[in-house]
C-alpha cells in the first residue's frame, strides 16, 4: 500500500516534469521540492496516506535508497563533461575539496554545537554530514537550457565536478565524526579512511576501464546502440557499487572515478550520449526519494529544537560555504559574480541524508542529530529549489552590469 501511493505520486510528478519541460527550469522552483510538497501532503501530518514513522526513528530506508540515486548521479557527473575539459577544472576543484570541504565541515560543527548545544560529537556528526555538496540538487542549478544560457562553462564544471568529488571524499570526516562521537578509535577510523579512499580508486579505475573498453568492442562489432548505452552506465554505476560493498571500499567515491574512467576510454559520441541520463536521475529518478523524505520528516523533533532550528538553518546557509568560497576567490580564478554564485548554490540534499543515515546505522546517535541534519536538508531543498532560477537571472545581470 505505502510503495503503491509512494509510485502513482512520483508517477504522477513525473509526468508533470515531462510535460513542463524546460519552461520548468525558469520558475522558482525545483523537482525535488515538488517532490518534497508531495512527501508532505501524503504524509501522517496531512493526509496520512504514506502513515510512515519519522526518519528520527527509522532512517535504514534512506541509507540505500540514497546510496543507489547517489552512484547514477556521481557516474552522471563523471560523464557530463568530456574528459579535457575535466582536467582544466583540476586545481579549483582539488582545492574545494582540500580546503573548503573540512572548513565547511568545521564551521557547520562550530554553528551546531553553538546553537544547539550538543557536545562534540554530535556537532562533529552535524558537520561531516552536512560538508557535502548535492550532486543530485546541484545538478539542477547547471544543467538544462536556462543554465547553459545564463551560466559560463566553467562555473557549471566546477560546481558538478566538485559535487561529484565530495561526495565520496566526505566519507573521511564522516568516520573521523564517528571515531570522536566514540564509534570507533581514532586510529581505525584513520586507517578505514585510507583503505576506503585508496580502494575505491584501484576498483574504480579498472571497472571504468574495462566498461569502456568493453562499450567500444560492441560498437565495433555492430551490437550496441545509443538506447543500450544509455543503460549501459547505470548498469555499470551499479556494478562498481557492489563490489565496493564486498570489499568495503568508499561506493560512491569509486562509481564516480569509474565514470571518469569510462569517459576517458569511451568515445566522445558515448559520451555525449550519455548526458541525457543526468537529466533523467534529476527529473525523475529523485522524485521517489524526496516524496518519502517529505512524508518522513520529523515535526515533533523539529519543534523540540525552537527557534535553535531555524537560527542553525539560518547560520548553516549563509555561513558555511559562502564566506569560504569569497575568501578563496582568488586561488580559485573567481571573479566576485561567480564566488557569489558558487558560494550560495552549494545545495544540502542526498548526500547529507545519506551520511545522517549511515551514522545512525553505526551508531546510537543523539536524536538531535538527524532531527537538525534533516531540518537543514529539507531546507536547503526549499530554499536552493527556489532561488536557482533568480539566482541565474542575477548572475547574467550582474555579468552584463544591467
Amino acid at each position: 500500500m505505502l510503495i503503491d501511493v509512494l509510485l502513482v505520486a512520483a508517477g504522477a510528478l513525473g509526468l508533470a516534469v515531462a510535460a513542463l519541460s524546460e519552461r520548468l527550469r525558469r520558475l522558482p522552483v525545483s523537482e525535488p521540492v515538488l517532490a518534497l510538497a508531495a512527501g508532505v501532503l501524503l504524509g501522517p501530518e496531512l493526509l496520512g496516506l504514506l502513515d510512515v514513522p519519522p526518519m528520527t526513528e527509522d532512517s535504514t530506508w534512506l541509507h540505500t535508497t540514497t546510496r543507489l540515486l547517489l552512484a547514477v548521479s556521481v557516474m552522471a557527473v563523471a560523464l557530463r563533461y568530456p574528459v579535457a575539459a575535466a582536467r582544466d577544472q583540476l586545481r579549483p576543484v582539488l582545492l574545494l575539496l582540500a580546503v573548503a570541504m573540512p572548513v565547511m565541515a568545521g564551521v557547520t560543527a562550530g554553528l551546531a554545537a553553538w546553537l544547539l548545544g550538543v557536545g562534540l560529537g554530535a556537532a562533529v556528526l552535524i558537520g561531516a554530514a552536512l560538508c557535502p555538496t548535492d550532486p543530485v540538487l546541484a545538478s539542477s542549478v547547471v544543467t538544462g537550457g536556462p543554465a547553459e544560457e545564463d551560466l559560463p562553462a566553467r562555473d557549471r564544471q566546477i560546481l558538478s565536478l566538485e559535487s561529484g568529488a565530495n561526495d565520496g571524499l566526505a566519507l573521511p570526516l564522516v568516520l573521523l565524526a564517528l571515531a570522536v562521537a566514540g564509534a570507533d578509535s581514532l586510529g581505525a577510523a584513520v586507517a578505514e579512511s585510507v583503505w576506503q579512499v585508496a580502494g575505491a580508486v584501484l576498483l574504480g579505475v579498472p571497472a571504468g576501464w574495462l566498461g569502456g573498453r568493453a562499450l567500444r568492442a560492441g560498437e565495433e562489432h555492430g551490437s550496441t546502440s545509443p538506447g543500450p548505452r544509455l543503460l549501459f552506465t547505470a548498469v555499470l554505476a551499479f556494478a562498481v557499487l557492489g563490489a565496493a560493498g564486498l570489499v568495503h571500499v568508499d561506493g560512491i567515491l569509486a562509481v564516480f572515478v569509474a565514470g571518469l574512467a569510462f569517459n576517458h576510454v569511451a568515445t566522445g559520441s558515448d559520451r555525449t550520449d550519455d548526458v541525457p541520463i543526468d537529466e533523467a536521475v534529476n527529473r525523475f529518478l529523485v522524485l521517489p526519494l524526496f516524496v518519502g523524505f517529505g512524508a518522513v520528516l520529523p515535526w515533533s523533533a523539529w519543534t523540540e529544537l525552537g527557534w535553535r532550528g531555524p537560527a542553525l538553518v539560518v547560520g548553516v546557509l549563509l555561513l558555511r560555504r559562502l564566506p569560504v568560497l569569497w575568501a578563496l576567490r582568488r586561488p580559485l580564478g573567481l571573479g566576485r559574480p561567480d564566488a557569489v554564485f558558487l558560494g550560495w548554490f552549494g545545495p544540502i540534499g542526498v548526500s547529507a541524508l545519506f551520511y545522517l543515515a549511515m551514522e545512525a546505522e553505526r551508531l546510537a546517535v543523539d536524536p538531535v542529530v538527524l532531527a537538525a541534519g534533516s531540518l537543514v536538508v529539507a531546507a536547503s531543498t526549499v530554499v536552493h529549489g527556489t532561488t536557482s532560477a533568480p539566482g541565474r537571472v542575477l548572475y547574467r545581470r550582474a555579468g552584463r552590469g544591467e
